[in-house]
């Protein structure tokens, strides 16, 4: 690989840094604490609901309908923005504006008191579209600068790269909020607690922001001219569309590995979600017990960066495909294991487990994607739109569901039992995907 090209490597790479920060501050640590914090019962035993434009729902299912709201809209919109991208060749265009949003709306929940619940939803909901609509256009440049045989180890690099940022961010922001009087400079403040939380909101955002400038000034970007000379932007893009996806359908690995990764991702996504939630309300439950629950996140995060490693480097010797299962079935237990969990030991365990397998069944999701799309297509963005697509529908259903039992039952534990029957049959469709691939002979996915 050229000097050129190992520098476009890594400024791509320095986009999970940049982003990684938002998911595990704000998506999985420090605001679902805030918010659980401020939003649960003072009766113990008794369910903690909050007021939400007039509408009476349980705290965290409040979060969970939040998220799978983003996702549908995600979902539905990422085809047709996608396929204009790759009709104006603008998707660098795009990575920027979603990234502007995202961070913006963290740097935007610093306002955020226990007063304002219905702000400090919809601008996290704000926060989340900016990160899920940003990756479709970040995870096309992949396949643009990296040839397939590389795709793996520079995938699992992005991945590692995030986990070490966030969690670096992450202390960054733990100082701060357990020593909130290094904040006293800024002159007397009322509940410095809160205000060191949410200065740790706004962090993120400046974070973000700044750290994707390098990813942005570094992905390759059409001349004006070429980009001009595309009119009848919407038209044209639905157009592109229609090719890509009939491409699609006559791929019958591409389309088989899409319905598998729908499911296990399902899965996947809705405990990374919701397993901060769950800690807080059947673990760690008193106020006191708040730093334990971030050293389990933390636990994961840095367990996450050898797992992404260390399944791509595995599947140099078994195949995509077949690490990909072995991460599916561990994940199968590790579900079961936490239905049962009770002690803060046994949690970290799970936590534990759960980051040797987070950062690996992504890493290997990206990068087996990208060697499915056809060498040398333009249309990278709308290829990814799919595979986007399949994990945002899946994330609606998986959050909706896992929201909705916990409603029902009044039990979140009940939820989890939804999750064993998805990876199960994520399972199957990975071992219908591997037949396929194997009547292929496509040594780089299966040997």
């Amino acid at each position: 690989m050229s000097k050129v090209s190992r520098k476009q490597e890594n400024a791509w790479a320095m986009y999970d840094w940049a982003n990684s920060a938002y998911n595990l501050v704000i998506t999985a640590t420090i605001f679902p604490a805030y918010y659980v914090g401020m939003t649960t019962s003072k009766s113990p035993g008794e369910l903690s609901y909050v007021d939400f434009f007039g509408f009476r729902i349980i705290n965290t299912v409040l979060m969970d309908y939040a998220l799978a709201c983003v996702f549908i809209i995600v979902a539905f919109t990422s085809p047709i923005l996608s396929s204009i991208a790759d009709y104006r060749r603008n998707k660098k265009v795009w990575l920027t504006i979603f990234s502007c949003i995202g961070a913006g709306a963290c740097s935007a929940l610093f306002f955020f008191k226990p007063t304002m619940i219905e702000y400090g939803i919809v601008v996290f909901a704000i926060a989340a579209l900016g990160y899920w609509g940003s990756l479709v256009f970040y995870n096309s440049y992949l396949p643009d600068i990296v040839p397939p045989s590389e795709r793996d180890r520079v995938s699992a690099k992005g991945f590692a790269l995030g986990y070490v940022g966030s969690v670096l961010l992450q202390v960054i922001c733990l100082v701060i909020i357990f020593k909130p009087d290094i904040l006293s400079w800024l002159g007397p403040m009322s509940e410095q607690a809160s205000f060191a939380v949410r200065t740790s909101f706004m962090l993120v955002g400046i974070w973000w922001f700044g750290f994707a400038q390098i990813t942005l000034r570094s992905m390759p970007l059409e001349s004006k001219e070429v980009r001009k000379e595309r009119k009848n932007v919407l038209t044209n893009g639905f157009r592109e569309l229609k090719l890509v996806f009939k491409q699609v359908r006559e791929m019958v690995v591409m389309r088989r590995f899409l319905f598998a990764y729908f499911l296990y991702s399902m899965g996947v996504q809705t405990v990374m979600l919701v397993a901060t939630g769950f800690a807080k309300k059947e673990i760690f439950t008193d106020p006191e017990d708040d730093p334990k629950l971030v050293i389990s996140v933390i636990i994961i995060q840095l367990i996450a960066i050898v797992g992404a490693v260390g399944m791509s480097r595995l599947s140099k010797f078994v195949g995509n495909i077949n690490v990909l299962i072995i991460a599916v079935m561990i994940w199968i237990t590790v579900c079961i294991w936490a239905y049962y969990v009770k002690t803060e030991v046994a949690f970290y365990f799970v936590a534990a487990t759960v980051g040797l397998v987070m950062g690996g069944i992504q890493s290997m999701s990206r990068s087996t994607f990208s060697k499915l799309i056809p060498e040398g297509s333009k249309d990278t963005t709308s290829f990814f739109s799919f595979y986007d697509v399949s994990e945002k529908i899946a994330l609606f259903i998986g959050l909706f569901l896992f929201g909705s039992i916990e409603h029902i039952t009044h039990g979140i534990r009940n939820s989890i039992l939804s999750l064993v029957v998805i990876f199960i049959l994520g399972l199957l469709a990975l071992l219908h995907t591997r037949a396929a691939v194997s009547k292929e002979k496509n040594a780089a996915l299966y040997n």
